[in-house]
């Protein structure tokens, strides 16, 4: 097994990035049940290759630039071969101690090199924090939110709250307020950029997620926060957090921590960061100007199982103040007491019990690499998508609609959203290298994030040139049946959205999700498929409407929506949700906002659909 994991990493270039299969592609390969007799290993090795390996996106490969970097190494892969020989269930101390010291030292190393405040050490005199390895930055965005709410909570039942100085209007009866009713008051916030799992943390935890506007570099700043934060409280709702994102995942943007950090300690919110992606680039000094206010984090999060060669799952959670998770999620079973009752168990600081020996492949990672090669690494990614950059700028036919953070470059085709898209499903469908789309206020974009640390110079010029090639092919008269321009700066304009020709892919099902149409696309989400399919712009609900297009068209983007957003509210979304003995009396108004604002990626699915023109209804 080990020769073929250094077999296939050596070789991964010569793999198409994208498999050219079809949903339920396997089934007809495999038999219907298990085998009653045991089978050789060269017999199933054999069908790893033949059954698996067609069926893989190959997320190690040079040629790998959708989402954000998922890379593995040989000190991670050898740390969780030990780790899963291991096995231990480290929820107590006392369950393995070593899994519980090495990640209390293992995180505290990992907080010194990202140039963290101390408060997140574990072993510092002046702190009451400390750091845990969780599965994913979606799961700690909901321990953060959980640990916020009951603190919330907490505050509003006691008589001496120190956030009483911040009054709603049940105030006076919080002591004898249900919990449920309390949690129907609480209110969160995070920027319009941020990660579809604030949403998810939101329908979980039953608190309402407003998601503000961010400026013209796609940051949230401090006044939009404070104006939302008055308007909340006069409604008499209370705030509780704000989620904010460094390195967003549309085109990598950073909220000002500057700006908000203050806010949230003066009006008594939680201040959560995800740094996701961006988190490893804190690992080199010059890259820090967007920590600027870190030293407001309640809790920081961020994945070393993205771009720090640490496979997944490891992601990296310290929070302010452990108690406060404490209070969240302890229990106290009698069968999960030990003797070192002052030792941490990790257990109360997390939702599922069990948890896995994960510091071993960070402890031999940092090790192993150390935090000088690391930084190497991540300079090199970075100078890989300067390279990236400087080919794009180089060529007319192409413009960068948003400035470059780190290894991200997004780019679209000077001629319009229809030829963007059409370049974007080409690359696709060769399997040559793996794109995703996202879009920029009106503007599709493609996204080209340098994700392998395998990647050097010729990769890079290797694929653009592929690009490049298919281009021109696009550009090329008579090679591509053009769809009419796509503005809107009138209503007859408008009329010929729906009545744009159709391309080479007309026969295709449409990729939009049916569900999230019902939905009223309450939020644009952020992940994507290998579609560079968009979902059909919506109709605007002043003027009737319009006739809706045959099944098949590739629906666009508008070039100009200015004129549409005269008819639509500002992008101001509370998503709520009922609260236990209230129903729905404390549900927020949905208000229609124009779906692609901003930068926003798109969740695409084989699904057809029938478009339906009038208003979408609200939940």
């Amino acid at each position: 097994m080990v020769d073929y994991i250094c077999q296939y990493l050596m070789e991964i270039r010569q793999r198409r990035v994208l498999p050219d299969v079809q949903p339920g592609f396997m089934k007809s390969q495999l038999p219907d049940k298990a085998p009653h007799e045991p089978e050789s290993w060269d017999t199933i090795m054999q069908d790893v290759e033949n059954i698996i390996m067609p069926g893989v996106v190959h997320w190690q490969s040079p040629h790998m630039h959708a989402y954000f970097p998922a890379l593995t190494s040989w000190p991670s892969l050898l740390g969780d071969m030990l780790a899963d020989a291991i096995n231990c269930l480290g929820f107590t101390w006392a369950s393995s101690p070593a899994c519980t010291e090495l990640e209390m030292c293992v995180m505290d190393w990992l907080c010194k090199a990202l140039g963290l405040p101390d408060h997140f050490l574990h072993h510092h005199p002046e702190s009451r924090g400390g750091g845990i390895l969780q599965s994913t930055v979606s799961e700690c965005t909901l321990v953060a939110l959980l640990a916020s709410r009951k603190d919330k909570i907490l505050q509003m039942k006691s008589r001496s709250s120190p956030t009483d100085t911040h009054t709603d209007a049940f105030s006076d009866t919080h002591t004898d307020m249900d919990e449920s009713t309390l949690n129907s008051t609480l209110i969160a916030y995070a920027s319009d950029q941020a990660h579809s799992s604030v949403e998810k943390a939101g329908l979980i935890s039953l608190v309402k997620i407003r998601f503000l506007e961010t400026d013209e570099k796609f940051s949230l700043r401090g006044e939009t926060l404070q104006k939302a934060i008055q308007e909340d409280r006069r409604r008499g709702l209370v705030p509780v957090m704000l989620c904010a994102t460094l390195g967003s995942t549309g085109v990598c943007s950073f909220d000002c921590l500057e700006e908000l950090g203050p806010i949230c300690a003066r009006e008594g919110l939680w201040l959560h960061v995800d740094a996701a992606y961006a988190g490893s680039a804190f690992l080199c000094a010059e890259l820090r100007n967007f920590l600027s206010g870190i030293e407001y984090a309640d809790s920081f999060v961020f994945n070393p199982s993205k771009w720090m060669m640490v496979h997944f799952d490891c992601t990296a959670f310290w929070v302010k103040d452990k108690f406060k998770l404490q209070q969240t999620f302890s229990v106290d079973p009698l069968y999960l007491r030990h003797d070192n009752s002052g030792a941490t168990d990790f257990m109360h600081w997390q939702i599922p019990l069990s948890r896995r020996f994960r510091s071993l492949k960070l402890w031999f990672v940092l090790r192993s690499f150390g935090l000088k090669n690391l930084q190497a690494h991540i300079r090199h990614g970075i100078e890989m998508a300067k390279l990236f950059e400087s080919l794009v700028r180089s060529d007319t036919n192409f413009h960068i609609p948003a400035e470059r953070h780190l290894g991200l470059v997004v780019f679209n085709m000077t001629g319009g959203n229809a030829l963007t898209q059409e370049l974007l499903r080409r690359l696709t469908h060769s399997g040559s290298m793996f794109l995703i789309p996202a879009a920029v206020g009106s503007k599709l974009i493609i996204r080209f994030t340098v994700t392998s640390q395998f990647t050097r110079p010729e990769d890079i010029h290797r694929d653009w040139s592929i690009i490049q090639r298919m281009a021109k092919e696009i550009l090329q008269p008579g090679r591509w049946s053009r769809p009419h321009a796509l503005s809107l700066d009138s209503e007859s304009e408008a009329e010929t959205l729906w009545q744009e020709q159709e391309v080479e892919t007309q026969h295709e099902p449409s990729m939009i999700d049916k569900h999230l149409v019902r939905q009223n696309q309450r939020r644009a989400t952020r992940s994507m498929s290998c579609s560079a399919e968009l979902p059909p712009s919506r109709p605007d609900p002043a003027h009737g409407p319009k006739e809706a297009p045959p099944l098949g068209v590739l629906a666009k983007i508008p070039e100009s929506p200015e004129g549409r957003r005269t008819t639509q509210k500002r992008l101001m979304k509370f998503h709520s949700v009922p609260s236990l003995p209230q129903v729905w009396a404390q549900c927020a108004i949905q208000q229609f906002y124009w779906p692609f604002s901003k930068a926003n990626c798109f969740n695409c699915f084989t699904h057809s659909h029938t478009h339906s023109p009038g208003p979408l209804p609200a939940k």
